[in-house]
């Protein structure tokens, strides 16, 4: 049997839009821009979606949960996001979280209500929660909490998680036993039974977990009755947002590349795909829609928890980039590890990820540098290698080679527009647009909005 399609068919093809209208087949609908972390996460990428943030429509977060932490100051005060997207700051748009997303409700409403205090107005008016999102319990949590100790105590070693219940609770949903906000706000008879039987399945796996399901099962009611009015179908309104009338959609990743499931340094990574990919997957938004990708990139590398950092520094540099960055993690209140810029995991994360454009944050950190290093290329047994290594036994005892700048020895914080840098500053920062093959759009020269140099 064969099949024939002519440009008339073709032609003729059309797909029902938001309004109700006949839209051609070659009419997408609108492009969604993705921002991303290039390393290992706490680039500054709740700094650039509250950038764009002030003139999107739809703001989105597609993955992790409350393991995730964004910082954004604005006149002054400042927020810290895990659950909620950054651009629930602006009062004129709409922000989503996404089915990719793991959501603790009693982490959600605590986050809403603590930054209501410090003046973020009507949030739970401009929030929508995709029904098909799963939750993380409170079990969950002490789960991961029994998983760390488990294996200290069987290898030694931790993966470092946050704690938050992340990995458990995607693992409930691989395992398909995992509930959902459909589940909740449904059956609430069907859904205590399913409760109580994923409890006894973590139970019988870690006889040390003791839950009160009765007390958990009246919180989590009350949960669902203040939720509700914030639910929708996630994949029809993406679907009417993308194929409605004009609109700038904007997707906020949690976490970073090195940090993805699968392409991060495993297994000391999170547990869902913080890549390009996690925003179709994760909203529902076909590949097509996918306009600009936006890397964030510090001016030079940090990481929290253990795992393999060929650029780390533990000596004064490292010390230095610690204390002058503020390096400490905003859900964890860990010390972040630091080291100088890594291109060759930011050349790994635009091959998988395509970027159109880099943010350079934190320059103003390397100010008072005598010199300073790139990493440029990983050398194994004296020989340079072209690819990032999956094996993390490799990826420790690679050998660095770098590239040596001069510092400008300049303070940049005050600088609002390319011609304000310093030349050395401009070297630096064109060396590494030039070595990723990315352009950089944005130089972060301070925390605030205003420290945002915009290139084009």
């Amino acid at each position: 049997m064969s099949l024939t399609w002519s440009a008339k068919d073709h032609k003729n093809m059309s797909q029902p839009a938001a309004t109700g209208q006949k839209r051609s087949r070659n009419d997408t609908g609108n492009k969604v821009s993705v921002v991303l972390g290039a390393q290992w996460g706490d680039e500054g990428k709740g700094k650039v979606v509250d950038l764009l943030a002030t003139e999107a429509d739809v703001v989105c977060r597609c993955q992790g949960g409350n393991n995730a932490g964004h910082t954004v100051v604005v006149d002054g005060k400042e927020y810290d996001f895990h659950l909620l997207p950054s651009g629930i700051i602006n009062s004129k748009s709409i922000s989503l979280i996404g089915n990719g997303v793991v959501i603790h409700l009693p982490g959600l409403f605590e986050e809403g209500d603590k930054n209501e205090k410090k003046g973020l107005k009507g949030w739970e008016k401009r929030l929508i929660v995709s029904d098909r999102a799963h939750l993380v319990f409170d079990f969950h949590q002490v789960v991961d909490g029994l998983q760390e100790t488990e294996r200290q105590a069987h290898e030694g070693k931790t993966i470092g998680t946050t704690k938050k219940g992340i990995g458990p609770a995607y693992s409930s949903k691989a395992s398909r036993t995992g509930l959902r906000v459909c589940d909740l706000l449904g059956d609430f008879k069907d859904f205590s039974m399913r409760f109580k039987n994923l409890v006894r399945q973590h139970q019988s796996m870690y006889p040390a977990l003791t839950v009160d399901v009765e007390d958990q099962l009246k919180k989590l009611k009350e949960y669902s009755e203040r939720l509700r009015p914030m639910v929708r179908d996630g994949v029809y309104y993406m679907y009417e947002a993308l194929h409605g009338s004009p609109k700038k959609i904007l997707v906020e990743g949690a976490n970073a590349a090195l940090l993805d499931i699968d392409f991060g340094t495993y297994p000391f990574v999170t547990s869902s795909n913080c890549t390009v990919g996690g925003a179709c997957t994760g909203l529902g938004i076909p590949p097509v829609n996918i306009g600009d990708v936006f890397g964030v990139s510090k001016a030079y590398t940090t990481r929290v928890g253990i795992g393999a950092f060929p650029t780390e520094q533990l000596n004064a540099v490292g010390e230095l980039l610690q204390t002058r960055g503020h390096e400490v993690g905003v859900t964890t209140g860990r010390k972040r590890r630091c080291g100088w810029l890594d291109l060759v995991i930011v050349r790994y994360a635009h091959m998988i990820n395509g970027f159109t454009g880099i943010a350079l944050t934190k320059l103003d950190i390397l100010d008072v540098m005598d010199e300073i290093k790139v990493g440029i290329a990983y050398k194994v047994n004296g020989k340079r290698i072209p690819h990032f290594p999956a094996n993390m036994d490799v990826l420790h005892k690679v050998e660095v080679e770098y590239e040596t700048f001069p510092g400008w020895k300049t303070d940049t914080s005050a600088a609002r527009k390319w011609n304000d840098l310093p030349a050395k500053a401009q070297n630096y920062i064109h060396f590494i647009e030039n070595h990723i093959g990315v352009p950089i759009k944005w130089i972060g020269v301070g925390k605030s909005r205003e420290c945002m140099i915009q290139m084009f």
